[in-house]
C-alpha cells in the first residue's frame, strides 16, 4: 500500500535515520516505537506527505487515502461539534447537492421523450446508486456513533467547538479522521486526550477497521492491544519486527544482548590490534604485519548499541513522617458550579498506605475532588484530611510553577537530599534529561519536558500523601516504569487520576469511578474494574453488587470485602446470637465454617497453580517455533476451562463462608 525505500532525514551533522526501507500492507497494525527524539513523529509526517526526506522515496498509490492525526494541530472554532464532524463527509455532501439539483431538474422538465432527458435520468440513476453504495444515507448515524464512542454526549453535538477544551477539540479531529475511513491511518499519541472508556472504544474501532494503522503511543496496553507489527527507530536505523508490541519487547532484549556480546568482542579485537601496533610500530621486521593491522583497524565498522534501558533503575521516595490511619475521609461531600452539580453524596475513606485510582470520563469531577482535598476550592459536606499529612501534589499545570531561570540540574539539585544527590544524573537520564540536556534552562523546555521535570521534583520531596493528576501524559514507557516502581515502593498513601491502564495495573488496589454525579467504590485492581464494566451496563454500574476481587487478591481483600458488602455484627448482637444458639448448633456451625475455610484455601492454591501453568504456556506459545504446536494449544484451552470452573467453585465457597460469618 505504501512503500518506503532508502529513507534518510538530516537535521544536523548526524542523520535522524538513514537507509530506512519497509512496506505498509493492508490490515497492518504497526506500532512505531523508539526513544523520544528518535524521529517517530517525523516519520509519520513523511508518510503523510507533510515533510520531505533528505533522500529516499515514499511511494503512495494515487487511490490510497491517508488520514493523519498529529500531536498538536490548529483547530477551528466557528462551527458546532456536529458540523465539524460532517466535514468528514464533504464528498458525500457535494454528491447529495448534485443529486438534489438533478432531481429538481427532472421535476421541472416536461420533454420526457427527448434524448437529453433520458441521459439525465441515466446519470441520476448511476449517481444515486453510487451514493447509496457509499453508505452516504447513514452518515449521520456514523457521526453519532463515533462521537459518543469518543466520549461526547448527544447534548454536545449542537454546542460550538469553542466551548470545549483543547483535548476535546482534538477528539473532534480524531472523529473526523476516523469517519473519513482512510486506507492508511497515522496516529501520533491519540490516547493523550482520551479517558479509559474512549481508549477501549478506539481499540475496538481499530480492530474492526479495514484501514492499515501506523501508531505512536506511550500507552503500553493500548499499543499492545492494537498492534500486530512493530517498527523500531534506533541508532538511526529502522528495524522491522513482525510481532505485536509485547513480543517485540522480548525480542528486542535478546537483540540487545547479542549487540552487547558483539560489541565486547569487537572492542577486544580492536584493543588487541592497537596493542600489536604500539608494540611493534618501530620494529622493521614487523613493519608488514603492523601495516596490515592498521588497514584492518581502519576497515572495522563500529558496532552501535541500542540506547541503554533505564527502566530497571529503582528510585525511592525519601523517608517521611507516619500519617494518621485515615489520610482522607469524605462524608456527604458535594460540589456545585452554579446550577451544575459536579457530584454529591460522596462518602469515602482512604486508609494509610492504600494506592487508589480515580477514573471516569473527562468532566465528571476527578480533578475537582482532588482540589477539594487540597483545599483549593470550596464545597459542602465534611472532608477531613488526617493527622500529620504532608501532601505531594502533581497537577496538570504543575510545570508552569517551575523557576524558568534555573537549569534542569539546578531544579533537581535544590530539592534532592542525602544520597539521592549522588544519583541526580542517573535520575535525570531515566526521565530523558541525560547528558547536555541537564544544562538546559527551564525556559527553553517544551511543555512535556517541563511536566517530566516537575514529576522528578515531586519524587524527591518527603511526603506521605501523593496526589497525581494524569502523571503519565508526557512520559515515555521507561520513565513510566521508573515512576510506577517508585509509587509501588512508596510507604505512604497515593491517589492517582489516570486513564493509563497499564500504569495503574498492579499499582492500585481500589478504584473510585466518577460518573453521573456519583462516586462509586470498586475493590480490586484496574482490570477487575474494567471486567465488571464489560459485564454490566455503565449506566447501571452504581446499582450492581460490589465487584469481587480477582482470585489472587482474594485472600488480601476477603476481610475488606466482607465488611463492605454486608452489615457487620456488633459485639452486643454477637452476644445475643451466641445465647440463642445451642452448644450443638454452634459446634455444627463452626464445623461448616472450618470446612469452607479449608475449601477456599484449596481452591486458591489450585487457581494459583493453574495460573502459573497458563503463564508458562503463554511464554512458550509466544516463541515462533511453538506458535503452531497444537498440543500446547490444546493444553492451554483445557487449563483455561479448568481455571474458569475452579474460580466458580472458589466464588461459591467464598460466598457461603461470608454468609456464615455475618
Amino acid at each position: 500500500m505504501i512503500s518506503v525505500e532508502g529513507l534518510k532525514v538530516e537535521f544536523g551533522i548526524k542523520p535522524l535515520f538513514d537507509g530506512a526501507s519497509f512496506v505498509i500492507n493492508d490490515k497492518d497494525r504497526i506500532a512505531l516505537v523508539g526513544k523520544n527524539g528518535a524521529g517517530k513523529s517525523t516519520m509519520l509526517k513523511i508518510l503523510c506527505g507533510q515533510q520531505k526526506p533528505t533522500a529516499g522515496t515514499v511511494s503512495v498509490p494515487n487511490d490510497t487515502k491517508v488520514g493523519y492525526l498529529p500531536q498538536v494541530m490548529i483547530l477551528q472554532d466557528d462551527t458546532t461539534v456536529r458540523e465539524e464532524a460532517q466535514k468528514a463527509f464533504a464528498d458525500n455532501t457535494r454528491m447529495k447537492e448534485r443529486l438534489d439539483k438533478m432531481n429538481q431538474e427532472l421535476a421541472e422538465r416536461t420533454d420526457y421523450e427527448s434524448e437529453s432527458y433520458m441521459q439525465l435520468i441515466e446519470k441520476y440513476t448511476t449517481e444515486h446508486e453510487r451514493y447509496i453504495m457509499m453508505g452516504a444515507e447513514n452518515y449521520e448515524a456514523e457521526i453519532e456513533r463515533t462521537l459518543t464512542g469518543l466520549g461526547f454526549e448527544r447534548s454536545d453535538f449542537e454546542r460550538p467547538t469553542s466551548e470545549f477544551s483543547g483535548g476535546w477539540r482534538m477528539r473532534i479531529e480524531l472523529a473526523k479522521i476516523l469517519l473519513q475511513k482512510p486506507d492508511v491511518l497515522l496516529l501520533d499519541e491519540p490516547t493523550n486526550h482520551l479517558d479509559i472508556e474512549s481508549i477501549q472504544w478506539l481499540e475496538q474501532f481499530l480492530a474492526q477497521s479495514s484501514s492499515a494503522v501506523v501508531l505512536v503511543s506511550h500507552d503500553r496496553a493500548f499499543i499492545n492491544n492494537v498492534s500486530n507489527r512493530t517498527l523500531e527507530i534506533s541508532c538511526g536505523k529502522v528495524i522491522d519486527y513482525k510481532v505485536k508490541y509485547d513480543e517485540y519487547v522480548v525480542l528486542r532484549k535478546e537483540r540487545r544482548e547479542q549487540q552487547l556480546r558483539a560489541y565486547e568482542n569487537q572492542q577486544k579485537e580492536v584493543a588487541e590490534m592497537k596493542a600489536f601496533i604500539e608494540r611493534f610500530r618501530y620494529q622493521a621486521t614487523k613493519a608488514v604485519q603492523v601495516q596490515q593491522k592498521v588497514k584492518q583497524l581502519e576497515k572495522i565498522v563500529p558496532i552501535e548499541i541500542d540506547e541503554v534501558d533505564n527502566s530497571a533503575m529503582h528510585l525511592k521516595f525519601p523517608p517521611c513522617l507516619r500519617s494518621g490511619d485515615y489520610p482522607v475521609i469524605c462524608d456527604e461531600v458535594r460540589k456545585d458550579y452554579g446550577a451544575h452539580t459536579v457530584f454529591d453524596h460522596v462518602s469515602l475513606t482512604i486508609k494509610r498506605g492504600e494506592k487508589v485510582a480515580f477514573v471516569g470520563k473527562n468532566g465528571e469531577g476527578k480533578s475537582t475532588l482532588v482540589k477539594c482535598i487540597m483545599g483549593e476550592i470550596p464545597f459542602t459536606g465534611n472532608l477531613k484530611v488526617g493527622h500529620n499529612i504532608q501532601i505531594g501534589y502533581f497537577a496538570q499545570n504543575q510545570a508552569q510553577l517551575l523557576d524558568e531561570n534555573l537549569t534542569v540540574f539546578q531544579t533537581i539539585d535544590y530539592v534532592a537530599k542525602g544520597e539521592v544527590r549522588l544519583k541526580i544524573n542517573d535520575i535525570l537520564g531515566a526521565f530523558m534529561f541525560g547528558g547536555e540536556e541537564s544544562d538546559k534552562k527551564v525556559k527553553v523546555l517544551s511543555g512535556g519536558e517541563r511536566s517530566r521535570l516537575a514529576m522528578i521534583r515531586l519524587l524527591l520531596e518527603p511526603v506521605n500523601l501523593l496526589i497525581l493528576d494524569e502523571p503519565t501524559n508526557h512520559l515515555d514507557m521507561p520513565s513510566k516504569d521508573v515512576l510506577k516502581e517508585a509509587i509501588k515502593a512508596f510507604d505512604g498513601t497515593a491517589i492517582i487520576v489516570s486513564h493509563d491502564r497499564e500504569f495503574l495495573d498492579g499499582l492500585v488496589t481500589k478504584v473510585y469511578e466518577f460518573g453521573g454525579g456519583k462516586v462509586r467504590e470498586h475493590l480490586g485492581g484496574i482490570y477487575d474494574f474494567l471486567r465488571t464494566k464489560k459485564i454490566n451496563d455503565l449506566n447501571q454500574l452504581g446499582s450492581q453488587p460490589q465487584m469481587m476481587a480477582a482470585p489472587k487478591a482474594a485472600t488480601k481483600a476477603a476481610a475488606t470485602t466482607t465488611s463492605s458488602a454486608s452489615p457487620s455484627v456488633t459485639p452486643e448482637g454477637e452476644a445475643v446470637l451466641q445465647k440463642t444458639l445451642s452448644y450443638a448448633e454452634h459446634k455444627e456451625l463452626q464445623k461448616r465454617k472450618n470446612r469452607l475455610e479449608k475449601a477456599v484455601k484449596q481452591h486458591e492454591a489450585k487457581i494459583e497453580q493453574l495460573e502459573q501453568r497458563l503463564k508458562e504456556l503463554d511464554e512458550l506459545l509466544m516463541q515462533p517455533e511453538n506458535a503452531s504446536d497444537m498440543t500446547m494449544v490444546t493444553e492451554y484451552t483445557g487449563i483455561k476451562r479448568d481455571l474458569d470452573e475452579e474460580v466458580e467453585r472458589w466464588e461459591k465457597a467464598s460466598e457461603e463462608l461470608e454468609s456464615l460469618t455475618q
